[in-house]
């Protein structure tokens, strides 16, 4: 069986960023796209950031047991992963590395056990990441209030997961990105 590299993190912490640098460098890596809920932004590409879907059609795909994992991550606004996106990057004989939220992160380990490496990126503060937030100007200001609360109970996840990578540096965090994933992929 192929693996699964899970990376997750409150937003703003870094993970995007580190999982695109990952696709760039290793081509034993598939990326599983999610389905949400919420509105695309301008600068995103349905099929290739998210399957952007309507509440309706992601209940439904829920009905229909499409999901490996789903959840509401906000009031009716849901993200899920599915199968068919694990299945097509398995059928390309590459691994699967996943930019989710932490209770998907932890529904897929629950899932795919040992084939799965869950990597918690963690922001240098809590301050930092709160600036990170404002400084991308993408939300109201309730959104990113709501943003914030939850980044504060995500952070509490990171010792249920096999590894906690710090995000201080970017450069040192791409680095040892690597490793953790080339460790994993040679086990």
């Amino acid at each position: 069986m192929e693996k699964l590299l899970i990376f997750s993190a409150p937003s703003g912490a870094g993970k995007t960023t580190l999982v695109k640098h990952l696709l760039k460098t290793n081509p034993k890596l598939g990326f599983s796209v999610s389905a949400c809920t919420r509105a695309q932004r301008a600068y995103e590409t349905n099929g290739k950031d998210y399957y952007f879907l309507s509440p309706e059609e992601f209940k439904t795909k829920i009905k229909n047991e499409e999901f490996a994992e789903w959840q509401e991550v906000y009031n009716d606004n849901f993200y899920g992963t599915l199968k068919s996106e694990i299945d097509k990057v398995f059928a390309q004989g590459k691994s699967v590395i996943f930019d989710i939220d932490v209770e998907g992160a932890m529904n897929l380990k629950k899932l795919y056990k040992e084939h799965a490496l869950t990597v918690f990126v963690q922001p240098p503060n809590f301050e930092t990441l709160a600036q990170r937030l404002k400084d991308r100007n993408t939300e109201t200001l309730e959104k990113l209030e709501m943003r914030l609360a939850k980044a504060k109970q995500e952070l509490e996840y990171h010792p249920r997961f096999d590894i906690v990578l710090k995000n201080d540096d970017l450069q040192t965090a791409k680095l040892n990105a690597e490793e953790i994933v080339n460790a994993f992929l040679a086990q």
